[in-house]
């Protein structure tokens, strides 16, 4: 089994074909297809389905463990690199895009200056997505809402942060006391996290400790398109402090509710491999930025 066959193998599977696969490798097709033939034959089965362009289910599993193994070779590499000079190499790192608005400009001003031959590649999405990125090799590390429930994972704890019921300056719930109870949070028809995700437990928990239950006018996996629906007038959320920007504080309201928790957000990276110096150097920095730099409204280091 050769390096260059699992590379031909993840290239087909994030490419569609062969062809693609050729091209984005700089070689031509029929030695694509020798790699993966040869594959083929040294585990005695079809990886790759010639009609479709697919990865059969044997080529998936196959494809998950090479991205691992192409990982820790590209932290050897890195590892070696960084030894004798300063710390270099490629990173790749997930986020969720709520924290992503406000850390990655931090992070790239830092990187710039202490990491200057580290190249990041950053990944926005939700924690559901990241964390199979992160388990299967595609990212180094992830910024994610905790808890993260895969056992293959191992994290610790960033930051907290506040959560809030947004609402437009010119909802009737400006006008009363604050904060209001999860009653009358409860009384709204609200755009809610999916089910299952580590915010949606959290709103749950408080409103069962309540007595009363939630109701979602729509569940959506993902808080930078919730916050994007409250701004364009669809409905209130309730979300983390940072998901309204700045320059939207003058036209939304955040209402402290009672009995509401906080969001908490840390690094989450592989439980089994070592991660290599330039990916132990970022997270360094991202720990740092968090322990000392400045934070928005809402957010809290952890204690």
């Amino acid at each position: 089994m050769e390096l260059r066959q699992l590379e031909a193998l993840i290239e087909i599977d994030e490419r569609g074909s062969f062809s693609a696969a050729a091209a984005a490798l700089g070689t031509v097709q029929s030695n694509v297809s020798a790699r993966i033939a040869r594959l083929e034959r040294e585990l005695a089965t079809t990886l790759v389905d010639r009609g479709t362009g697919r990865l059969t289910e044997e080529g998936n599993t196959v494809a998950a463990r090479a991205r691992r193994i192409l990982s820790e070779v590209d932290a050897a590499v890195a590892d070696v690199a960084s030894a004798h000079s300063e710390v270099a190499g490629t990173v790749s790192i997930g986020v969720i895009g709520t924290t992503g608005r406000w850390l990655v400009p931090q992070l790239l001003d830092a990187q710039r200056q202490y990491l200057p031959r580290v190249t990041l590649r950053i990944v926005e999405g939700t924690s559901t997505t990241l964390g199979p990125q992160l388990a299967t090799g595609q990212l180094d590390l992830a910024v994610v809402t905790l808890p993260l429930h895969d056992d293959g994972l191992a994290t610790s704890p960033l930051f907290d942060e506040d959560l809030v019921l947004v609402v437009g300056f010119g909802h009737p719930l400006t006008r009363v006391e604050h904060p209001i109870g999860m009653d009358v949070a409860a009384g709204l028809f609200l755009l809610l996290p999916l089910s299952g995700t580590a915010l949606r437990d959290e709103l749950d928990a408080a409103a069962s400790a309540a007595g009363v239950e939630l109701h979602a006018a729509i569940e959506l996996d993902g808080l930078r398109t919730i916050a994007s629906l409250v701004f364009d007038g669809y409905g209130p959320a309730i979300l983390p402090a940072s998901a309204v920007p700045k320059h939207l504080r003058g036209r939304f309201a955040l209402i402290p509710v009672r009995g509401l928790g906080r969001r908490h957000v840390g690094i989450a990276v592989r439980r089994h491999g070592l991660p290599s110096a330039p990916s132990r150097s970022v997270r360094a920095l991202l720990e740092q930025l968090v322990a000392d730099g400045p934070l928005p409204s809402g957010l809290h280091r952890h204690e």
